[in-house]
């Protein structure tokens, strides 16, 4: 692992590998450069993500690709309805010396793909609470940690469509981000195509290891930030809570809960790192909008006069700020 001589250079030198991990992952991953920034930044905040969008928009292999230019251990759960809290931990076997020990399930690695998180019940999306905040697994009154760095990525499907569970609201506040995935646009499609239906295959490297992506975790913490900043976005977070002093009428009229204080952590810390990834030494209050909805959007609950109206959260988001 490289040294580097104070904070500046090594806030360039994120900079930089920032930029060399979006041009491994465009080799695969054609277009979606909000999304792949919005992951990154998860990712050295020590984030986890959510990814929403219909079958065959690459959420998978998005994250397949993000793993492969990190040099991290990497494991797929794929979440099913039958799947078992045991079937993602862990659980206690009988040894040929007739004792017991743990046996561990696919979350011990660095990144975890969560996939179609939202197609197995509430009892065993539960099973991640435990790991995405405290990183670490309880079985039988035995703690086992979890490898560093450690992060969920995990990919939704629609909650309109057949077979799906919500995910609960405890499980969404565990997500650092909640990114949404579009539809390619004509120009990206055609190249999807081209690219997908040939025989190149990508020659992917890896650029970065977890000893690396600590260091700049602690490098963005570190990142300072200015108090008009700060209080920016507490004030922002706080104008989503319908029953707080001075909330808006419009968020009264529409919104049934707001977000908690997580939502202002990750303002935060997602503003700080979004500054550093922009060239910048430290965050203004457009590094705070520019990752807002992203923090918001799964944190805030409409009411039915909303949903009646056809208003979405992020016009709420737009409105508030």
């Amino acid at each position: 692992m490289k040294v580097y001589k104070d904070s500046v250079e090594a806030a360039n030198a994120l900079n930089e590998v920032a930029e060399q991990l979006r041009q491994e992952i465009g080799k695969v991953i054609v277009g979606q450069r909000d999304v792949v920034d919005g992951v990154l930044l998860s990712i050295f905040c020590n984030g986890h993500s959510l990814l929403i969008g219909v079958p065959g928009l690459a959420k998978t292999l998005l994250i397949k690709t993000i793993s492969d230019v990190l040099d991290l251990s990497f494991h797929r759960i794929q979440f099913t309805p039958d799947l078992m809290p045991s079937d993602i931990t862990g659980s206690e076997v009988l040894d040929d010396n007739r004792n017991f020990r743990f046996s561990r399930g696919p979350l011990f690695a660095n990144i975890i793909l969560a996939d179609e998180i939202n197609r197995t019940p509430p009892k065993t999306q539960a099973a991640l609470l435990e790991a995405m905040q405290e990183k670490n697994v309880t079985v039988n009154g035995q703690v086992h940690e979890l490898p560093k760095p450690f992060f969920v990525l995990a990919t939704q499907n629609p909650i309109e469509q057949e077979g799906t569970y919500p995910l609960p609201e405890a499980q969404l506040d565990r997500f650092m981000f909640n990114i949404i995935l579009d539809y390619p646009s004509e120009r990206d499609e055609i190249e999807i195509v081209r690219s997908t239906t040939g025989n190149s295959t990508p020659d992917i490297h890896k650029i970065i290891g977890s000893a690396e992506i600590l260091a700049f975790q602690k490098l963005v913490r570190e990142v300072p930030i200015a108090d008009n900043v700060l209080e920016y976005a507490v004030k922002l977070v706080g104008k989503t809570r319908p029953g707080a002093e001075g909330a808006s009428e419009f968020v009264q009229k529409y919104l049934n809960y707001g977000a908690g204080p997580r939502a202002s952590q990750y303002l935060v810390l997602g503003a700080k790192c979004h500054s550093l990834l922009r060239g910048k030494y430290s965050p203004d209050i457009e590094d705070v909008q520019a990752i807002a909805t992203n923090v918001l959007r799964h944190r805030i609950v409409k009411n039915y006069r909303a949903e009646a109206e056809g208003i979405s959260v992020e016009d709420i988001i737009r409105k508030l700020m």
